[in-house]
């Protein structure tokens, strides 16, 4: 079964964000990224950007998962008015996740081909023809 969940982007801020969330919903992160843990050659963080949260995931409830990023400066400033927030997709098969990647881009704009991504899932990002964000995500593990 498909999940959904609300992903948000910070300009540099997330971690404040989400420990203010998490004093408010309560429950532990599951997950916290800094841009340094991806670095590589393939992957060069500068070193202003190198704290910055590159995922963030705090459960809420018993199904759902509120996650975040900070967009980093070389990627331009968040629009705070607009364009924030995506929805995540997170599949059973890397087949579903090429099934919905594919059919809710058609005559939008990809931002980030589907495919293996830095951290070990399979993944890519778009904007619909709607105008709205998503990302799809399988993990295989």
């Amino acid at each position: 079964m498909v999940t959904i969940n609300p992903h948000i982007n910070f300009n540099g801020n997330a971690e404040e964000a989400f420990n203010f969330y998490k004093s408010v919903f309560g429950g532990e992160f599951t997950k916290v990224i800094r841009f340094k843990d991806l670095a590589s050659p393939e992957f060069a963080v500068p070193e202003k950007e190198e704290n910055k949260i590159m995922h963030i995931a705090l459960p809420i409830g018993k199904n759902n998962m509120l996650m975040a990023n900070d967009v980093p400066e070389f990627m331009g400033r968040v629009n705070e008015d607009e364009n924030r927030s995506k929805i995540s997709i997170t599949t059973e098969s890397k087949a579903e996740a090429d099934k919905l990647f594919y059919g809710l881009s058609d005559g939008g704009k990809i931002e980030m081909p589907i495919g293996d991504s830095p951290w070990g899932t399979y993944f890519g990002m778009f904007r619909d023809k709607y105008g709205i964000e998503w990302m799809v995500e399988f993990n295989p593990r």
